[in-house]
Parts: C-alpha cells; sequence; structure tokens
C-alpha cells in the first residue's frame, strides 16, 4: 500500500499441510508469490511448528528442520510460533533463535493453556504486537482515530471476558439432542456458539451429548439401559438444543425431546430441524393433527405440517438448498418475545444465514397460531416461517435460519444467548446489561460478584 495511507483490509492465509508433500507444492509456490507481489512491510509469514517434550526437554530439530524446508521453498517466516506443552525457556528460544536465523524477540511460544481464548493474551505477553508493529510498519500509517478506538475498546473486553472466565465455579448443563452426536465435529458451530454465550453468562459449559434415537420408544425395547440413560440425562439438564439433521432416523426422538421441554417448562432451543421438530409436536399435542410430520420423514402424511420450498425441484436435490444471509422481519405486536428483546425492540428485522430445504406449510399457521405457537419472524415476502415462540415459557424458540453461523466471542448468538442465559437463570441479568449499554464482558461479569 502507498506509504502512509491506512486501509482497513487484511487478509489471513492458513497454509496447512506439510513442507515437502506434492499436494501442498502448489499452494506454497503460491504463497511465495503473493509475498513477492505484496511486497515489504505488507506480508508477514508466521511458521507454526511443534516444540515436543521428550523425557522431560524440549527439542528443536523438528522446528530447525522445518524452517530450513520453508526456506528452500522460498518462504522465509518472519515469526516462529512454537507449539509445545509448557513455556519455552530462555535457553530453548536462543537456540531456535541461533539455528534459524531469526532474533530471539521472533520466537513466540504458544504453550498449553486453560483455554484457547486465552492465546491472544499469551501472545500479547510476548510482545507478538510489537512486531507486528515493526515488522509491518504500522506506525508509520495514519490510522483514523475510530479504529484505534475500536480496537482498543474490543481488546479490553476481551481481556475481561477471558480473565474473568478464571473465577468461573458454576456449569450449565446443556442436552444436545441430535443425529449426529457420535461425532462431536459434526456440530462444531454449534459447540463454539454455547461456549460464547456460556462465557458471556459467566458460566462454564457443560454438553450432554444424547443420541435422539435412545429417546424413542422402540429404544425401550431393543435398548433399555441408553434409553433411561438419555432420558435421564435429558431431564437433568438445565436446558435443550436441537439442531439441525437431514432424514427421518431420531425425530421422534427429537419430538419427544421437544414435547418434554414445553410441558415441563425446560428452555428449548431448535435450530433448523429443531424448530421444524417443535412445530410438528406443538401440532400433534396442542392443535390435535395426530398425523402431523413432515415431508421428509413421509412423503404420504395426510398433514404435511413442514413442506418443500415452493421452488425446489423435488427430484433434482443438488444445489437446491436455501442458502446464505437472508432477511428475516420481526412482526407487529412481537414486542413481547424475549428473543426479540435480545435483538433490540428497535429492530424490526434481522439477517441471518440459512442452510435448509423444508419449511412451515403456509396452510397450518393459522390453525398453529391460534392453538398459542407465534410466529415472530418470517423472510420478506411474509411466506415462509423464520421464528417461532412460546408466550408463557422460560425460553421456548426455534428459528429456521442457522444462528451459530454468525457467533463470534464478544457477540454471542442473540438465540443461543438467550437458551444458555436461561438455563442458568441469568436472563433478567443479560436483559439489564444490555438495557444499560454494557458489554457482556462488563455486564455479565458482575453478575458472579
Amino acid at each position: 500500500m502507498p506509504k502512509g495511507t491506512f486501509v482497513e483490509a487484511k487478509l489471513n492465509i492458513e497454509l496447512g499441510g506439510t513442507l515437502g508433500d506434492i499436494e501442498s507444492a502448489p499452494f506454497v509456490e503460491a504463497m511465495r508469490q503473493l509475498r513477492r507481489r505484496a511486497g515489504k512491510n505488507n506480508f508477514l509469514q508466521i511458521h507454526v511448528s511443534l516444540v515436543p517434550a521428550i523425557h522431560g526437554e524440549l527439542k528443536t530439530k523438528p522446528t530447525q528442520q522445518a524452517i530450513r524446508d520453508a526456506r528452500s521453498a522460498g518462504l522465509s517466516p518472519d515469526l516462529i510460533a512454537c507449539r509445545c506443552e509448557r513455556a519455552l525457556d530462555k535457553a530453548t528460544t536462543d537456540k531456535i533463535a541461533m539455528f534459524c536465523q531469526v532474533e530471539p524477540e521472533q520466537v513466540i511460544g504458544v504453550h498449553d493453556v486453560a483455554s484457547t481464548y486465552h492465546v491472544p493474551l499469551l501472545l500479547e505477553q510476548q510482545g507478538f504486537l510489537g512486531q507486528l508493529r515493526d515488522i509491518l510498519k504500522i506506525d508509520e500509517l495514519t490510522i483514523p482515530q475510530a479504529s484505534i478506538d475500536k480496537g482498543q475498546n474490543t481488546w479490553k473486553q476481551w481481556k475481561a471476558l477471558t480473565t474473568s472466565q478464571e473465577h468461573v465455579y458454576s456449569t450449565v448443563n446443556i442436552a444436545l439432542v441430535g443425529k449426529y452426536v457420535s461425532l462431536h465435529d459434526s456440530y462444531l458451530s454449534v459447540i463454539k456458539s454455547l461456549e460464547h454465550s456460556a462465557m458471556a453468562c459467566h458460566r462454564k459449559l457443560k454438553i450432554t451429548w444424547i443420541d435422539a434415537s435412545n429417546l424413542e420408544k422402540s429404544a425401550a425395547e431393543a435398548n433399555p439401559e441408553a434409553f433411561h440413560k438419555a432420558w435421564h440425562d435429558m431431564c437433568t439438564a438445565d436446558g435443550i438444543l436441537v439442531p439441525g439433521g437431514f432424514g427421518t432416523r431420531g425425530t421422534e426422538g427429537m419430538v419427544a425431546a421437544a414435547h418434554w421441554a414445553r410441558t415441563k417448562g425446560k428452555p428449548y432451543l431448535g435450530i433448523c430441524l429443531g424448530m421444524q421438530i417443535a412445530v410438528i409436536e406443538y401440532a400433534r399435542n396442542v392443535c390435535g393433527i395426530s398425523k402431523a410430520s413432515s415431508i421428509e420423514f413421509d412423503d404420504r402424511t395426510p398433514d404435511p405440517l413442514i413442506v418443500f420450498m415452493p421452488e425446489i425441484d423435488q427430484v433434482n436435490l443438488g444445489g437446491t438448498m436455501r442458502l446464505g444471509s437472508r432477511p428475516t422481519i420481526f412482526q407487529q405486536d412481537s414486542e413481547w418475545s424475549k428473543l426479540r428483546m435480545l435483538y433490540g425492540l428497535n429492530r424490526t428485522s434481522i439477517d441471518e444465514r440459512h442452510r435448509h430445504r423444508y419449511e412451515v406449510n403456509p396452510e397450518y399457521i393459522d390453525t398453529l397460531q391460534k392453538a398459542g405457537l407465534h410466529f415472530i419472524g418470517k423472510d420478506d415476502k411474509g411466506e415462509r416461517m423464520e421464528i417461532i415462540e412460546l408466550k408463557d415459557h422460560p425460553w421456548f424458540v426455534g428459528v429456521q435460519f442457522h444462528p451459530e453461523y454468525l457467533s463470534r466471542v464478544l457477540a454471542p448468538s442473540k438465540p443461543f444467548l438467550g437458551l444458555v442465559a436461561t438455563a442458568a437463570g441469568v436472563f433478567d441479568e443479560i436483559m439489564k446489561s444490555q438495557a444499560c449499554g454494557k458489554d457482556l464482558a462488563s455486564g455479565v461479569a458482575n453478575i458472579a460478584i
């Protein structure tokens, strides 16, 4: 960039894999060319290397060899981040600096910490920000004061929030009732969103994983031990989350979970499929539509509460999903909604990301609403139901979109925040902190004081 100018644009590129592998060769070459084209002071390369501890001694040979391989490919690191079990001692740091031809200040130790959210604090303690300023010549740029203030405020909030987690002792237990619980990474975005909300509520997060199939009546005979354990785990949780998914397996167990949460006043959040499950349960047990189902589960159901979207090709399913950020319009007379309160009553619409094929059947909307199921959010045409909520319930919310995609540490997703806050018994405090204009880091920390 021209000297003295400041542009709020940066590109973070992660080049994974192993140097020397044929699969990574094109990407390594592309990175080399990008570095040359970007020019000095516009490109900073950080090499992450493992420093294993063998018999209590930190070994630097893998790092030395990795840096040689990187340099032979035309990539010379500006900083070396060393992943290790414990903090690097001075002798190890000096050894890496000498054999990798960098200054000791350019060797950053990233040892194991209680939470990955503490890593930025660890980097700050080792002068990482100073290295960024020196290598990228940030001090020579004219940075708008607004950007400086924003960055300082964000850093202040991060430090307050992550530091406060060291003194968290209360736990909130969320039962995740899903189809793919054997592989937790299937719900990684959901897990992170729950973590963000738990941090905001000053609570330790415990996720109880429940295979929805084990909640079904058929499991009582097929596997009674798993059946009783699943129900015990769900009944003892503070809140219930039913995330997205596809297919029929386990859906009756999800319906049972939604029914239990609704009738017992247990906080419930349904995402995508989880919202559709809540609608089906309500139709069956409140509206008296005993055969209510989804076309996805039973294409011959006499009462299709959940149907294909109008533009969907029912034969060629490839590329037919409703994807991306779409607006959701809050409906009139929905000011009572707890979810809308979290978003802010001054907002008439929100934008959230979608990934689904099925919708609540518009033909049943009037019946459901008259029975007390409120559709407080719809799409901009008023045809697709985006948010459901029960009025006389601590927290019973379903959203057709995927709020986990926009959740951040300092800005937790509102549906997740509502679930966790209600489950933890701090919903009113969360609302007060937002009404007073406090950030979550400072506002919620006061709850535990």
